[in-house]
């Protein structure tokens, strides 16, 4: 698609978010590559179709929040997938998705969370016991992939022998890789669910979803298919955003053997560094709709235009943090600072889950796994999209 009217060269480039230059190799230097400290704070994108794309840090801020004039019902940029997701409450907007929201947080509330934090530990040592011997792994798939998964599936009360099933899904709604159409992603979320949501809604029991039936939706029932949209949007949520985000932090780590020293010395600083690694780190970004004409930067978003506003380019702006590439752990920075688990009415409503499963997993892996490195004979390996992720990140200890 071309670009809109009256839009000045300087503004426009070809930027594949699911492929951005150099991504393969370092996902957020691919990024800060389009954030020109003298150049504009929106561009525009001919690939995929055509979206803007805003670079700077306030503003990535500000239009994430802003849900007026934006809406999020698009999803993504990818060709029809929010007209198929229909996410709640992902894709709802103000004033509707208040309630809906409300009922998902009531089943995440922190009391769940906090009787979670020995099965996240628990999972985490049997994992590092497991591949401790070896001197060595490929943490992405030996680890990363089924830590969260396995917490998420336990939360749900679903069988864990589905996690590589389920996993494959999740890799499809973030980084397609062609394989699946939008409709074929939908449809086999839609079969897995189908009797769980049956079997919930009949007999409500202590899992996720049990809990979000029973809070009902403003002092009604849930529908089938309000049922279904809400399970489809937390089945695919919880499947990739914390595989990412534990992977870019162990990365961090065995780059820096004084961080994995300083933190062993200082543990009461684990939540505090688990903030800030995940500030430093953020590889989500989300797309929004246009539902008026709106003046930005200088140039008009014309209603239906998409705008995408990747996490990166807020949490990693020197106009928004102090030497943002830095790893600084006295920061003391409130988790909502930065935008890694986004801003405003749809900041992540597994926030609390996420930074638990952050803070527990540092606790265990630095208490019981020797000094990491990276293998200097394999490549790490990261892979841009909706939640960019390392796809291969090799491990050795002695």
């Amino acid at each position: 698609m071309g670009a809109p009217p009256g839009i000045t060269a300087d503004r426009i480039v070809d930027f594949d978010i699911f492929n951005p230059p150099g991504g393969e190799r370092d996902y957020f230097a691919a990024w800060q590559g389009l954030a020109r400290p003298d150049g504009p704070g929106l561009l525009w994108t001919t690939a995929n179709g055509g979206h803007w794309i805003a670079t700077r840090g306030e503003l990535v801020r500000s239009l994430w929040a802003d849900s007026e004039r934006l809406s999020s019902d698009v999803l993504a940029v990818t060709p029809g997938l929010g007209e198929v997701m229909k996410f709640i409450p992902l894709q709802q907007d103000p004033p509707e998705h208040g309630p809906y929201r409300m009922s998902v947080m009531k089943g995440l509330a922190s009391r769940y969370v906090v009787a979670l934090e020995p099965k996240v530990a628990e999972v985490t040592r049997e994992l590092i016991a497991t591949i401790k011997p070896a001197g060595a792994c490929e943490f992405v798939e030996e680890f990363a992939e089924i830590l969260p998964l396995h917490i998420f599936l336990t939360l749900i009360d679903v069988p864990l022998s589905d996690r590589p099933r389920l996993r494959a899904l999740g890799a499809q709604l973030t980084r397609p890789d062609g394989s699946m159409t939008v409709e074929q992603l939908r449809d086999a979320a839609d079969e897995y669910l189908r009797p769980f949501i049956e079997a919930r809604m009949a007999n409500p029991g202590e899992d996720l979803f049990s809990r979000i039936f029973v809070a009902g939706v403003d002092g009604r029932p849930w529908t089938m298919d309000d049922a279904r949209r809400m399970c489809r949007n937390l089945l695919f949520g919880g499947l990739d955003t914390v595989v990412a985000m534990i992977g870019m932090i162990t990365l961090h780590l065995a780059r820096h053997p004084q961080d994995q020293a300083f933190l062993r010395a200082h543990p009461e600083l684990l939540p505090q560094a688990a903030d800030e690694l995940m500030r430093r780190y953020p590889t989500v970004s989300v797309s929004r709709n246009a539902v008026v004409d709106m003046d930005v930067d200088g140039v008009r978003i014309r209603a239906g235009d998409i705008v995408y506003l990747p996490s990166v380019l807020h949490n990693l702006d020197p106009a928004s943090f102090d030497a943002p590439e830095e790893v600084r752990y006295d920061r003391a920075l409130n988790p909502t600072r930065h935008t890694t688990l986004g801003a405003g009415a749809h900041r992540c409503v597994g926030a609390g889950l996420a930074r638990m499963e952050v803070i527990v997993f540092l606790r265990e892996w630095l208490a019981n796994m020797p000094d990491i490195r990276l293998d200097p004979d394999k490549p790490v390996l990261m892979k841009g999209g909706n939640v960019g992720a390392c796809t291969a990140l090799p491990l050795v200890w002695n």
